[in-house]
């Protein structure tokens, strides 16, 4: 008789061993880690380079940069002058834990011990799916959603959404030129995640980036050494 193996299953409790020992390390360092998850375009790096200048006032932090062949956002993220790990991933559309506890090491080897940082960013691939099935340690999932992809998106990609500690609006800025409607997208992500904290932002007016600055002290403030 030939013994019948999901695959699926046996990597996704891999997956969840690994982040578990991940945690345990950024736990053991007083370490913060936020995995920052969307979908292609939706804004992610835009939205780092606007917080960056204030968090490095505030923090000691460093960044792992999850692309599938390139440095590009890598090197926007460099100009702050933080430690930037950049995790190529071929074909893989995520960042697993194995690859992150991979840039954790390169990390310590190339900028400093990780119990020398507050805040760990994790920028995931470009992907609505799989990014949300595979934790890599984090202690919070931030979710972008662009106001160009339309009200339905929590609904056709749910488990994204429904995982997210956090639910970043994107590109608010556009609303005055798009059809969307701002209250089936919020409802529909209500429907989704009842408790997250949404925010709605834009990185070219600045509109909501201190309301989620404040988000981000929030979750930092038991452990966290703030820097003037």
């Amino acid at each position: 008789m030939h013994k019948i193996v999901d695959l699926g299953v046996n990597l996704l409790h891999a997956n969840e061993h690994q982040a578990s020992h991940n945690r345990q390390t950024f736990d053991a360092a007083g370490v913060r880690c936020f995995n920052l998850m969307s979908s292609p375009g939706a804004g992610k790096t835009a939205l780092l380079e606007a917080v960056l200048g204030t968090l490095c006032q505030r923090y000691r932090l460093a960044i792992i940069e999850g692309d599938m062949t390139t440095q590009l956002d890598a090197d926007r993220l460099r100009q702050f002058g933080v430690p930037v790990i950049p995790i190529t991933t071929g074909r893989a559309c995520h960042l697993d834990a194995a690859m992150v506890q991979g840039g954790i090491t390169l990390l310590e080897r190339e900028a400093a011990p990780l119990q020398n940082f507050d805040l760990l960013l994790v920028e995931n691939v470009g992907n609505l799916v799989c990014p949300a099935e595979f934790a890599v340690g984090e202690h919070a999932k931030i979710a972008l959603l662009s106001v160009t992809e339309g009200e339905d998106k929590p609904l056709k990609y749910p488990i994204m959404f429904r995982a997210a500690d956090c639910i970043v609006i994107t590109k608010t800025d556009l609303l005055p030129y798009l059809p969307l409607d701002q209250a089936a997208l919020q409802q529909n992500l209500r429907l989704i995640n009842p408790t997250a904290p949404i925010f709605w932002v834009s990185v070219q007016t600045q509109a909501g980036l201190a309301d989620w600055l404040a988000w981000i002290d929030a979750q930092l403030a038991p452990a966290a050494v703030i820097y003037s």
